[in-house]
């Protein structure tokens, strides 16, 4: 049987649409069943506080529950690794942070694909108010004078609490035995207890108890003094040159559609400039992060 050269032509670009409009209706109709949001540690930490705000958000946006599913350990790994195993279809995704950048268990870069950028949190120098250092001076002066009798918590080996904590020897001179928990929440227990005296938190996961009291803020990580600690200062005024942030974001597992990520980056971005969130962002002293899933890859994930 013989086509005509017009028969074939329409079949051909018939064959190049298909899979354009079936792209297309893909996006359209995502998500069409609960999708998995996997945190990489417990509940009640700054992560965990900031992937149930935009899982919630994004439920009520895009009409599927997003579940909040926390797979604590390894800082962060044993998460990241449940992301990695799933199927790339955009009903996995993780919860991704400067955390994975830092531990290179797994190969973050190669293994996860970057979908929108959330918020960057400030840090701060938290200690123990029964602690008798009431500056960054004093302490410093303290742990020198009692050389690896003072410990200091982290959320996890590899973690960036521990890495700001390593910073802070490595700049001051100062040891101390680190301590490594399975998250915030557990390393802001015992720093409330008192089983450990200095713990390097965000500003969002640790604000309250520095308002009530119960912990004593001796300075904040960044540049300049923060907004809603302005009595508080920062590292660098003690310790030039100081500074730590993290940043976090939502990651896929490799190979995800680039239609369902483009969807999900938009509906994101929708989520983080709406005022309503914004205000929410602002209590947990965190900056939003608008931009494409390449801009959320290159910024803080390498």
């Amino acid at each position: 049987m013989k086509f005509r050269r017009r028969q074939f032509v329409q079949l051909a670009a018939s064959a190049i649409a298909l899979p354009v409009v079936s792209r297309v209706a893909r996006a359209q109709t995502y998500p069409s069943r609960p999708v998995r949001l996997i945190i990489g540690y417990p509940a009640g930490g700054a992560n965990d506080i900031i992937g149930r705000l935009i899982g919630r958000w994004l439920s009520e946006r895009l009409g599927q529950q997003f579940i909040i599913e926390n797979r604590a350990g390894a800082a962060g790994n044993i998460g990241t690794e449940a992301v990695v195993r799933s199927p790339a279809d955009g009903y996995t995704l993780l919860l991704a942070g400067s955390f994975n950048a830092i531990n290179a268990t797994l190969n973050f870069i190669r293994d996860i694909a970057p979908v929108a950028g959330l918020l960057r949190s400030t840090f701060v120098m938290l200690v123990n108010p029964a602690f008798p250092a009431q500056t960054v001076a004093e302490f410093i002066a303290y742990a020198k004078a009692n050389p690896g009798k003072l410990n200091m918590a982290s959320g996890g080996i590899g973690n960036l609490t521990h890495v700001a904590g390593e910073l802070f020897q490595a700049m001051t001179g100062v040891k101390m035995l680190h301590v490594p928990y399975r998250g915030g929440a557990p390393a802001m227990t015992d720093l409330l207890g008192g089983q450990v005296q200095v713990y390097f938190s965000t500003i969002s996961e640790s604000i309250e108890h520095i308002r009530a009291g119960r912990l004593r803020a001796l300075a904040v990580a960044t540049p300049t003094r923060s907004q809603v600690l302005p009595d508080v200062p920062t590292l660098g005024e003690s310790v030039p040159g100081y500074e730590a942030s993290g940043g976090q974001g939502i990651g896929a597992p490799k190979n995800t559609p680039t239609d369902i990520i483009d969807k999900l980056n938009k509906d994101i971005n929708a989520c983080i400039a709406d005022p309503k969130l914004k205000a929410r962002l602002a209590d947990l002293v965190s900056t939003p992060l608008v931009g494409s899933p390449a801009d959320f890859g290159q910024v803080h994930c390498r």
